[in-house]
């Protein structure tokens, strides 16, 4: 058996090293070692609860709207205060705004340059490959680039500024839009839907929704998703990374609900065999092969206590989440696997095809969502509420960042944080061994994928790597 350890890796955010064991060409075993630790649960800790505004999106630079809206949603709980229905509807579009940019900056910056690679040249596709994702110079990474950039001229409208903002508030939004701020907001997702169906999709954003079967899929051949999915079907990648078939939402673009129970853009839950309601009570970071100190605990109640020894039977500062001693998988595909649409259940199991084309059927999704949106803005109505934040309380932020779900448990005692804790989405998918010895979500899609005599970075274990999209800066706090 061959040792191999592969990293940092280029494109990702922050550092990332697997350890690998290989075998008969292939990979048998997998370490997956976030190697950065943070330590934002402990700056928290004495600080005015509202700090938690200002310093959680600092975690990020790439989600901190992600973090903002946790940290909003934890103190609004505390606070016994939720969003005025236009506010709640308002900070989803800003949300929905930073997710959509994340997915369309993964997949032209981070994942498509893959395959511009030596390795890949005489495949039909490497020329196109190429011309449009060749690193700094591809066609279509200027255009994400610059469709990207108008996109987020709703940010500045609506949010002030990204990255930090702190539009997002218990009670609401800061900024209240006015006619004109409506009609901006309308005429930049109309010129950002443009861009998705001349560039990114080739054909009506309908047309890509309406697909329901994994063949249809690999069948498309518009735009440059149908260029991803000619390369997909050529290499195989729906066979290469194939995750447990276990998912976790925790609902994405909570909105007001009469009902009393939060309505949702796309819907909590999770998926083992069936869709089932999303139910936390299980809920444990355990720290078995972490070097951290402390017993397996729900967040509630956790503690973030570094283990300065650094203990042999570790090897990572990320913890392991598990639900009802499972390991969840969490992302795009999760969100659209929980929403129920029928093509993102085709793509269950289906590697890293699946996970690359749910984050494709999402962006085309939440497009709709953001129109839908856009229209309903009402000028005249109430943004923001204002409530008390109290000496003792207890409150927990639970939203969907792009690459999966995120949840922020707060403790406000004597009128501080007394405790703070985070679950990033790659602390789901990146997790070291459990108590038991399972593998995290990675480690466990890692095995059986092939490695090339000779090959130091395999590139398979980069695709896979990349399909999940880490953000390893968001992972250990």
């Amino acid at each position: 058996m061959t040792k191999l350890v592969v990293g940092p890796f280029n494109r990702v955010e922050g550092d990332l090293e697997v350890r690998l064991e290989i075998a008969g060409g292939a990979v048998a075993q997998a370490h997956v070692n976030a190697p950065l630790y943070r330590g934002f649960e402990r700056m928290l800790v004495g600080k005015d609860p509202r700090d938690a505004l200002t310093i959680t999106p600092r975690i990020c630079g790439i989600c901190s709207i992600s973090q903002s809206a946790a940290a909003a949603r934890a103190l609004g709980a505390a606070m016994g205060l939720s969003p005025t229905p236009q506010g709640a509807m308002m900070a989803a579009l800003i949300h929905a705004v930073e997710n959509v940019s994340d997915h369309l900056t993964h997949f032209n910056l981070f994942f498509m340059p893959d395959f511009t690679r030596p390795v890949y040249a005489g495949r039909s596709w490497h020329g196109r490959a190429l011309q449009r994702f060749t690193p700094m110079e591809g066609s279509a990474q200027r255009a994400c680039v610059a469709a990207r950039a108008e996109l987020m001229h709703i940010l500045g409208l609506m949010a002030g500024k990204w990255p930090h903002t702190l539009a997002l508030q218990p009670g609401g939004v800061t900024r209240a839009p006015g006619p004109s701020e409506r009609l901006r907001i309308r005429s930049v997702l109309r010129g950002f839907r443009r861009y998705l169906e001349e560039v990114v999709f080739g054909a009506p954003l309908e047309e890509f929704v309406a697909l329901a079967g994994l063949g249809d899929l690999l069948a498309w051949r518009s735009g440059d998703a149908g260029l991803f999915f000619e390369i997909a079907e050529t290499l195989g990648l729906a066979q290469l990374g194939q995750g447990g078939d276990r998912y976790l939402s925790f609902g994405a673009y909570p909105l007001h609900s009469d009902g009393g129970a939060p309505a949702y853009g796309f819907a909590a839950g999770i998926w083992e065999g069936e869709a089932r309601p999303l139910d936390l009570r299980g809920l444990v970071e355990d720290p078995s092969h972490a070097w951290m100190l402390g017993e397996a605990r729900h967040p509630a109640y956790g503690e973030t206590r570094p283990d300065e020894m650094m203990r042999e039977s570790a090897y990572s500062w990320c913890k392991a989440p598990r639900l009802d001693g499972r390991v969840f998988e969490t992302g795009a595909l999760a969100r659209q696997v929980l929403d129920g649409h029928p093509l993102a259940h085709a793509m269950r199991g289906a590697g890293v095809l699946g996970r690359i084309g749910g984050r494709l059927l999402e962006l085309a999704r939440t497009q709709m969502l953001m129109e839908r949106w856009a229209e309903a803005i009402d000028p005249a109505a109430q943004f923001m509420q204002q409530g008390k934040m109290p000496r003792e309380g207890v409150g927990v932020g639970l939203v969907e960042a792009a690459r999966g779900a995120l949840g922020h448990w707060l403790r406000i005692e004597r009128g501080v944080i007394a405790s703070y804790q985070i679950i990033a989405p790659t602390t789901w998918n990146f997790s070291p061994r459990d108590a038991q010895g399972v593998p995290g979500a990675l480690e466990a899609a890692l095995v059986g994928a092939p490695v090339q005599e000779g090959e130091e970075v395999p590139v398979s274990v980069q695709h896979i790597v990349r399909s999940f999209d880490p953000c390893m800066a968001c992972t250990v706090h």
